[in-house]
């Protein structure tokens, strides 16, 4: 829709109405914008590839913002939907909810090259690590074969992890991966392996990615 540059636009922050935090606000001749996603400076072309998705290909109402030092893309939004926007999960449960999506692509992609064998071991393989860390409620095989199975968006109970848990699984996952792939083709483009989940959750979690030690590995 708009690609601007930053002195077209103001942004500000607003508190979420449900949840105690901040929420960049952009504002552009009288139309407001939320924070989809932030690319650094040598990323102008996976921001634009993001932006060109969600407005040709899905018609969104999205701005592009360029400044010096990075990319950032802007859904439209009204003021009053903010509420509904992460369908009221708080911020770990929508990083649990992704990371259990990857984890569910890396093995069926995995079955699907290598053959249920190879799965089979991957599933030991990430019980091992998960056992290893003391991850809270996964640290066994009947778990991880619960979860490559079992859809995080419809379950009632997600593991309690904390952010430190959702960084270390995706490190984890992303070794694994490369050591069974041979490459890190699988990491590309994980915003497709995360369309089942609402728009605001999954935005809010490649936010996050992209603003961690974990962009360099998943993107």
């Amino acid at each position: 829709m708009f690609i601007l540059k930053r002195q077209d636009v103001e942004i500000s922050s607003i508190q979420h109405p449900k949840k105690d935090q901040q929420v960049p606000i952009l504002h552009y001749q009288g139309q407001t914008f939320r924070l989809i996603s932030v690319f650094k400076a040598g990323q102008e072309e996976e921001a634009r590839a993001l932006w060109r998705e969600l407005t040709d290909n899905r018609g969104k109402a999205c701005v592009l913002l360029e400044e010096p030092d990075r990319f950032s893309v802007w859904g439209k939004v009204r003021l009053d939907q903010l509420g509904n926007d992460t369908g009221g999960h708080n911020k770990n449960g929508v990083f649990v909810q992704a990371s259990i999506l990857l984890l569910q692509a890396v093995h069926m992609d995995i079955e699907d090259f290598l053959g249920t064998k190879q799965a089979a071991l991957f599933e030991k393989d990430i019980a091992e690590v998960m056992r290893q860390q003391q991850f809270p409620e996964t640290s066994s095989i009947e778990a991880v074969k619960h979860w490559v199975k079992t859809n995080p968006l419809e379950s009632a109970k997600l593991p309690a992890w904390k952010e430190n848990h959702v960084t270390s699984f995706l490190q984890e996952l992303h070794k694994l991966g490369k050591t069974y792939f041979g490459n890190a083709n699988f990491a590309c483009q994980i915003a497709d392996k995360l369309q089942d989940m609402p728009e605001g959750e999954r935005s809010l979690f490649i936010s996050w990615l992209n603003q961690s030690s974990l962009s360099k590995l998943w993107q």
